[in-house]
C-alpha cells in the first residue's frame, strides 16, 4: 500500500466530500421536492451493501423508482416502475449525490470499484472478491469503461487493475473520464432493459451450464 492510498486518498475524500455537500446543498434540496412530488416517499433510497473488507454499510442514493404493483401484489419490475424524472436522476448521475454522505462516514471513497449488491458475495470467486480490498467508489475504472453496459467479466477485471495499481494520477484521469461519461451521458445501463442481468442469476447461469456439459 502506497503513501497516497494509505494516507492522502481519505484526507481528500473527507475534504472533498465536505465542500460538494455545502455547495451543491440547493440542488439536493430541489431534488428532494421534486422525488416527493413526482414519486412520493421515502426520497431517499437505502441498501445494504459489501464495502471495504465485505463489512456491510448502508448506502444512500436518491429514489428514482415508485411503488407501484401487478394484480397480484407484488412490485412490477423496474423497467415499468422507473419514473421519467428517475430516468432524468440516472442519465445525470444526480441519484449518486447521496452517496458523498457514505463518502465523509468513511464507508466508500469517491474513486473505487463500485458496491454491488450484498447478495453476489457468494458468487464472487478468489480474484473477484479482492474488489473488496478497498472501498468503493462514487465512481471507477469499471465506469469510464463501459459504466453499466459491459459484461461481468471486464467489470470486475477492470476493479481489479485500480486495486493493483491506485495512485493519485489514475485517480484524476478516473475523475476526468467520469466528468465526460456524465456530460455525454454514454453506456447508461438500465437495469432490466440493456444493463447485465444480475450477477447472482449470470453467476448461477453459468455453474448450471457447467454442469449440463458434464
Amino acid at each position: 500500500m502506497n503513501i497516497y492510498e494509505k494516507y492522502i486518498k481519505r484526507i481528500i475524500d473527507i475534504l472533498l466530500s465536505i465542500i460538494l455537500i455545502i455547495l451543491l446543498f440547493p440542488i439536493v434540496i430541489i431534488i428532494a421536492i421534486f422525488i416527493k412530488i413526482n414519486i412520493g416517499s421515502p426520497i431517499l433510497f437505502k441498501q445494504d451493501r459489501p464495502g471495504k473488507n465485505e463489512e456491510i454499510f448502508q448506502m444512500y442514493k436518491f429514489r428514482t423508482m415508485n411503488n407501484d404493483k401487478g394484480i397480484n401484489g407484488e412490485l412490477l419490475p423496474d423497467s415499468e416502475r422507473l419514473s421519467n424524472f428517475g430516468r432524468i436522476l440516472r442519465s445525470t448521475s444526480l441519484d449518486e449525490l447521496p452517496e458523498l454522505f457514505n463518502i465523509l462516514k468513511g464507508e466508500m471513497s469517491f474513486i473505487g470499484p463500485r458496491p454491488l449488491a450484498q447478495q453476489y458475495l457468494p458468487f464472487y470467486n478468489s480474484q473477484e472478491r479482492k474488489r473488496h480490498l478497498v472501498r468503493p467508489g462514487l465512481t471507477g475504472l469499471a465506469q469510464v469503461n463501459g459504466r453499466n453496459t459491459v459484461d461481468w467479466e471486464t467489470r470486475f477485471a477492470f476493479d481489479i487493475i485500480y486495486v493493483k495499481n491506485i495512485s493519485l494520477i489514475m485517480d484524476l484521469k478516473i475523475v476526468l473520464k467520469t466528468i465526460m461519461t456524465v456530460l455525454r451521458r454514454n453506456d447508461i445501463g438500465e437495469r432490466g432493459v440493456n444493463a447485465p442481468q444480475d450477477f447472482d442469476e449470470y453467476r448461477k447461469q453459468q455453474l448450471e451450464d457447467i454442469n449440463d456439459f458434464k
